[in-house]
């Protein structure tokens, strides 16, 4: 396939949104036939009745440019934010089943059922820094330099020499946030970033509003997961801003390897297109696999690295996240300063976290992290062990994160139209409720969290099988049957 260059090197500006406008004639026009009368033409004099003619614009409604009543409305930005999830899940009429207790396996927040917490070192940490009421002020925008020193110094390993400055560290509220920076700083109007499919659904919300397009690589199920990478290459054309790789992955569990990374860096190397990593899971991998910062990769691809507290440290509510610039090459131009102006429209996050952060970042003990990593592991074998063997269900093993990816054979479940459907009927019918896999654009899978209690995970895993028995036919009556219910005649 031949390759098309997008650009003609790596020389990216901030977004704009300021459109340039074509500088055409100044509306005067000349014609070669046109002649000057000899005489000019006898002056006429109008006698205007001037309350006629208000009169008659009064009755014509002619607009006077004065508003004549309350016509609020919102903004494009505000009128074209979607969260995909909360859409789909709002739509569902769900009733649980009283007789059984509600599992939900749909709630990414890792602290929810109390059997993950915080350690006390982190909580130490905040404790002081409350009490010591030095971070009670504004930080400047980009962050405490204490603070920044402390994510340069735990992030070493994203770079070969494990060396980053501190001037390369920005502080935001939360991982989100951080994602939301590096799309604005890249990406302009009609512009265009690539995101994994499936994928985190926020990735869309942050640009949609922007009308920022994005366009879905995909990720393979038979294959770990790891992307397309003919398909991926095949999406980028002169208006792509930025490849945006989330590693380890949400919703999949996927860890790709470092041969993985390369060749997604060798596409973006070839078309001149920076990386956005979204790493919050980073070190988030189970026994045996190995995590690498996809900006330890590559001296010749920028990479904005979105990190944070939020998972491995199991304090999603505390809005801590970061931005590491990793531009060896300084080819990132002034979308570098773009980003740093960016954080003046919040003028920095929490900044009693960032005093707690050198201590928390320092003097959590590796024990606490494996401790995590085992439960989850240990969640996500037995889910995965239980629901291999119930028919119609594909689950796929993660190597990472807190989630796994369950694949629905559809077509063996002619009582349920879709995913969507399948999940609101097993709350109703089995109170357990997962996430539709068309909440991360992949329809007839379902995601489950490892987070939970492990009690709830082995009850949650008899009571799908349970659902999927009841539901399950393996005639051929049953593609007839499925066929006729896509056609739309049974309705939910």
């Amino acid at each position: 396939m031949p390759i098309t260059v997008a650009n003609e090197g790596f020389k990216f500006q901030s977004s704009s949104n300021n459109n340039s406008s074509s500088s055409g004639s100044s509306g005067s026009r000349s014609s070669s036939n046109a002649t000057s009368p000899a005489t000019p033409p006898p002056t006429v004099h109008h006698h205007v009745n001037v309350d006629l003619v208000d009169a008659a614009l009064a009755a014509m409604e002619v607009p006077t440019g004065k508003r004549t009543g309350w016509q609020v409305q919102s903004s494009f930005l505000a009128r074209h934010t979607h969260n995909m999830i909360r859409g789909i899940v709002e739509s569902l009429k769900m009733k649980p089943n009283p007789e059984k207790p509600m599992i939900p396996l749909s709630i990414g927040d890792p602290t929810i059922f109390g059997n993950l917490k915080a350690s006390d070192e982190t909580m130490k940490a905040v404790l002081k820094a409350v009490e010591g009421a030095k971070f009670n002020g504004y930080a400047g925008s980009m962050g405490h330099d204490a603070a920044r020193q402390a994510i340069a110094k735990y992030s070493a390993h994203q770079r070969p020499d494990m060396e980053i400055s501190p001037n390369d560290v920005v502080i935001t509220s939360g991982c989100s946030a951080a994602l939301e920076m590096c799309i604005l700083a890249l990406a302009d109007r009609g512009q265009n970033v690539l995101v994994p499919r499936p994928g985190f659904c926020l990735y869309k919300t942050l640009a949609e509003g922007m009308n920022i397009e994005i366009r879905y690589y995909d990720l393979l199920p038979d294959q770990e997961w790891r992307a397309d990478l003919k398909q991926m290459e095949s999406l980028i054309d002169e208006n792509t801003a930025a490849l945006l790789i989330n590693n380890p992955g949400n919703p999949c569990g996927s860890v790709y390897d470092a041969d993985h990374l390369k060749r997604m860096i060798d596409i973006c190397e070839r078309h001149y297109l920076p990386i956005i990593a979204d790493e919050i899971y980073e070190h988030f991998v189970f026994p045996d696999v190995e995590y690498v910062a996809i900006s330890s990769l590559t001296h010749e691809v920028p990479v904005l690295t979105c990190g944070g507290l939020t998972k491995r440290f199991l304090v999603p509510g505390w809005r801590t996240g970061w931005v590491i610039v990793h531009d060896r090459k300084q080819r990132l131009g002034d979308a570098v300063n773009g980003l740093k102006n960016l954080c003046g429209r919040i003028l920095g996050s929490n900044t009693i976290v960032q005093g707690a952060l050198p201590d928390i970042l320092v003097k959590t003990p590796q024990s606490y992290f494996d401790g995590v990593i085992e439960l989850l592991h240990s969640n996500a074998l037995m889910a995965y062990r239980a629901l291999k063997k119930v028919r119609g269900l594909n689950p796929v093993m993660p190597k990472g994160a807190m989630y796994m990816m369950i694949g629905i054979s559809i077509e063996h479940f002619p009582a349920l139209k879709d995913d969507v459907h399948f999940v609101q009927e097993m709350v109703n019918e089995q109170s357990v409720f997962c996430l539709p896999g068309s909440c991360f654009q992949c329809p007839n899978f379902i995601r489950i969290v490892l987070t939970v209690p492990a009690e709830m995970i082995e009850e949650s895993c008899v009571r799908i099988a349970e659902f999927c028995e009841l539901h399950y036919k393996k005639d051929t009556r049953a593609f007839i049957e499925h066929s006729t219910l896509l056609d739309g005649s049974v309705n939910f």
